[in-house]
């Protein structure tokens, strides 16, 4: 994302919040005028040194009261200023922040699933806290430093406008120098918030996977790969920061020269030199301004390296924000009253262009019937699970629930009206009373508890700490991934959705167990169209309709008797399961 594009984002964001950004200039305006006029005051304070014996310590008293006065006035200022500034600087990273959390919920899940989670958590979490970093900082600091130097020139121009020029002719070689290596730096920043973010997906994905590294003792390859990055990470800050830190130390040298020009020309002026001649305090007043001018220079400089970092960890998060989003419902048509029947016609879908999966695949299920889908890895099993529940779009073809095509339906509705237990189970930090509640809001106790018993996690959340009150989370030890699996299953158990879709929604759990659940599902299924997605076909027996995938195709269909008596692929694929054959699919 260029800079400009992220500049012009950034005050999108500001726009919120005029009145506080006219309030704190108006703040750093006063706080810089209050602060220029002390200089005033004790140049009039060393003019009324005259000599030995004629000193005005009446009026060096007043004036010093002044001076001390409009001090506390300064600060008292100053932090109302820094105030306004947090707000506006929280209220931002608050919005952007907010926008892409929203921003996860509405990517398509191709997205998702081509993107580490680490490099998305960057993205929304430290890029986010760089960008604040230095927006708090150009807030504090740049419009003080721009406000002080208009200041100055006016305040200098009253003294004397023959060494304000002077000062004047040599300020735009400290603004060149320090633009000229700003334009550099930002490249520089940009690879560095990038490799920070590929640092951050490696530690994720080695936290969320000790138990698999542990277990292959991938420990020696994890670490040389998090030190290869972390290296290219040392590299890259190391080149940023050395170019940005050199705008400090030149734009010093060159507001040095400033200083020592204004002493040299004021102190002639002081001895009667060029025609005019400047007071002893007005020389003090005029240098203590070439001070104050020279200060916001090397602060400006200062924050024009932190904003080039600050602005190239908002582009990324800005681009994650731009991102398209799921491609809205072309319709408001709501699936209600639903029957269950799914038609899928002729319906082709890949992942990648060059990479064919499923190819003109027709089939039917009417209301009521129990759908097996089985074949080997890969075949394109859980894919059709995502078509029917439109998490992707076909590239060709249809999908169509009671008649109408789910194109023309809006997906929470779809999705409402089917309920969902997959292999991969997921557990919010929550209650386990509000961790079944997720498949139905507003269910009373009782009602979960006979979820729960349905599902027969019932007895296990008896014996917890807190029984339904236990907090649990995805990383808690406190449940088995069995036991994380029984709370999925409770929770379709209690929504009761017209239709269901079962992928390997036992696999975590108990032979034992499974059998009883069995029993459960088979009361849920009755009258409800069920797809159920097994590896172990002995679970599929029942089915109405088993339908035999290898390639993305339909290759058989019928019921498990139908399917043994052809002796095809299914029969292979059964029998190979429980040792009857040998031969390789």
């Amino acid at each position: 994302m260029k800079r400009s594009s992220t500049l012009k984002q950034v005050f999108h964001y500001l726009k919120k919040y005029k009145l506080y950004m006219l309030l704190s200039i108006l703040f750093a305006a006063v706080t810089v005028i209050f602060s220029l006029y002390i200089p005033i005051v004790i140049g009039d304070t060393i003019d009324l040194i005259i000599g030995k014996d004629s000193v005005d310590f009446k009026s060096i008293g007043r004036l010093l009261t002044t001076v001390a006065i409009i001090a506390v006035g300064v600060a008292v200022f100053q932090w109302i200023m820094n105030n306004i500034n947090n707000k506006i600087v929280y209220n931002i990273t608050k919005d952007v922040r907010n926008e892409a959390f929203e921003k996860i919920h509405s990517l398509p899940l191709k997205y998702i699933d081509s993107h580490s989670y680490g490099e998305v958590v960057s993205k929304v979490i430290t890029d986010v806290d760089q960008f604040a970093d230095g927006l708090l900082m150009g807030f504090t600091q740049l419009f003080t430093g721009i406000v002080t130097i208009i200041a100055t020139l006016v305040f200098m121009l009253t003294i004397s406008w023959q060494i304000t020029i002077v000062v004047v002719v040599l300020t735009p070689l400290s603004l060149f120098v320090a633009n000229f290596i700003a334009k550099r730096t930002y490249s520089m920043f940009s690879a560095q918030s990038k490799t920070r973010a590929d640092q951050t997906a490696i530690v994720e994905e080695m936290i969320g996977n000790q138990k698999t590294v542990k277990a292959f003792s991938h420990e020696d390859e994890a670490i040389e790969k998090f030190d290869i990055v972390n290296d290219k990470l040392e590299k890259c800050s190391i080149k940023a920061i050395f170019f940005s830190s050199l705008v400090n130390p030149c734009t010093r040298f060159i507001n040095s020269l400033i200083y020592a020009s204004v002493a040299l020309v004021g102190a002639f002026m002081a001895m009667g030199s060029f025609g005019s001649v400047l007071t002893i305090g007005a020389l003090s007043c005029f240098l203590s301004y070439a001070t104050q001018y020279a200060k916001p220079f090397n602060e400006i400089s200062g924050v024009i390296s932190e904003l080039q970092n600050s602005f190239a960890c908002a582009s990324r998060t800005f681009e994650f924000i731009n991102e398209d989003s799921e491609v809205a419902d072309s319709s408001a048509n709501v699936l209600d009253n639903v029957n269950g029947r799914i038609d899928f016609e002729n319906v082709s879908f890949s992942y990648n262009e060059d990479q064919k999966l499923i190819e003109n695949l027709s089939f039917s299920a009417s209301h009521g019937q129990r759908v097996a889908i089985v074949g080997p890895t890969g075949c394109g099993k859980t894919t059709l699970i995502n078509l029917i529940m439109r998490f992707y779009d076909v590239k060709s073809g249809s999908i169509s629930v009671d008649g109408s095509n789910i194109k023309e339906i809006t997906r929470h509705s779809l999705r409402k009206s089917f309920g969902m237990v997959l292999q991969d189970t997921w557990v919010r930090n929550a209650s386990i009373y509000e961790n079944i509640a997720i498949g139905k809001p507003n269910a009373t106790y009782d009602e979960i508890i006979n979820a729960a018993k349905l599902s027969h996690a019932h007895s296990f959340i008896k014996r917890l700490p807190n029984g339904y009150d236990t907090v649990v989370s995805e990383s808690s030890s406190i449940l088995s991934q069995g036991q994380k699996q029984l709370l999925c299953i409770a929770r379709v158990m209690l929504a009761l959705p017209p239709m269901l879709i079962l992928d390997e929604a036992t696999s975590s759990i108990d032979t034992r167990t499974e059998l009883k659940i069995q029993e459960a599902f088979s009361l849920l299924m009755e009258n409800r169209t069920s797809f159920i997605v097994a590896h172990r076909l002995s679970t599929i027996k029942e089915a109405d309709i088993i339908l035999v995938m290898k390639n993305g195709n339909i290759v058989e269909k019928g019921n498990h008797d139908e399917l043994i008596k052809k002796q095809g692929f299914y029969y292979k694929l059964y029998n190979s399961q429980f040792g009857v054959m040998e031969e390789s699919l």
